[in-house]
């Protein structure tokens, strides 16, 4: 029986001031894991770029910053464009574990999902424990509770930041008609879900500390109403009352491939 062409899989990181954190969290992605990893720098005042280079990335450095949300938009296009049948987002910040990486593809690789989340939250004393302050615990309770039972989905952290995905589901989310800032995840997770895909996650323990990139509680807050309007368009659009951008299938994706085919 012929085996199956061994996937292209290509690891980006939207990267923010992340010279202290880089190293370390390149040192724990097990070697042999990817076939490229793309750096995607927002204007950093630090040498991050300079770094990234040195370590042998593939390094693109906008000219203005573009937030967190168009940071992945320059992200999956080059991962598209440079032909990733897997493509794994993880933060440069060492806050998520990237020796999981191999263990996310490999799951999407056998076709038992599409996305892949890295959950922070197995208990709440480990959370807690490993830093996550406790307001910010509590609302990504509150919102993942909420998401699950609007999007009909089972996840413990809708608000990871490491991400697997499989090419089509790049293919078919419209993710450059999103927004640029923090909520572009939330809408990449509606869009998942309302064009069928499936979703998963798998554990990764929580690292907080000075370093990590976090978002202050007025924007945490903005991000909450934010996520609860994505909820609302969701289902707007489910039932049909309204069509929303974030909610249209697009076309195509930058030169399109066929899975395995380079």
């Amino acid at each position: 029986m012929q085996s199956s062409p061994k996937p292209k899989i290509i690891a980006v990181m939207p990267a923010y001031n992340a010279e202290s954190t880089l190293e370390r969290t390149l040192r724990d992605i097990p070697p042999g894991t990817v076939d490229e990893i793309i750096l995607v720098d927002d204007c950093s005042r630090d040498k991050t770029v300079e770094l990234a280079r040195s370590l042998g990335l593939t390094v693109i450095p906008h000219k203005t910053n573009t937030g967190y949300g168009g940071n992945q938009k320059t992200c999956y296009t080059a991962a598209l464009e440079r032909g990733a049948d897997i493509v794994v987002m993880i933060h440069p910040d060492y806050q998520y574990d990237s020796r999981v990486i191999p263990i996310a593809a490999e799951l999407i690789r056998l076709g038992n999902c599409d996305v892949i989340l890295g959950s922070r939250i197995r208990t709440r004393a480990e959370a807690l424990q490993g830093g996550m302050p406790a307001w910010k615990y509590i609302a990504n309770r509150c919102l993942t509770i909420f998401e699950n039972v609007v999007l009909g989905q089972n996840l413990g952290d809708f608000h990871s930041g490491f991400r697997a995905y499989r090419r089509e589901v790049l293919e078919t989310v419209p993710w450059s008609a999103n927004s640029n800032d923090f909520v572009f995840d939330t809408q990449f997770l509606a869009q998942a879900v309302f064009f069928g895909f499936r979703l998963a996650d798998i554990p990764v323990p929580v690292r907080y500390f000075a370093e990590a990139s976090s978002i202050n509680f007025r924007r945490s807050t903005r991000y909450g109403l934010l996520t609860l309007w994505v909820m609302l368009q969701f289902w707007c659009n489910k039932i049909g009352i309204c069509r929303s951008a974030i909610f249209q299938k697009k076309d195509a994706s930058p030169n399109a491939a066929s899975p395995g085919k380079h």
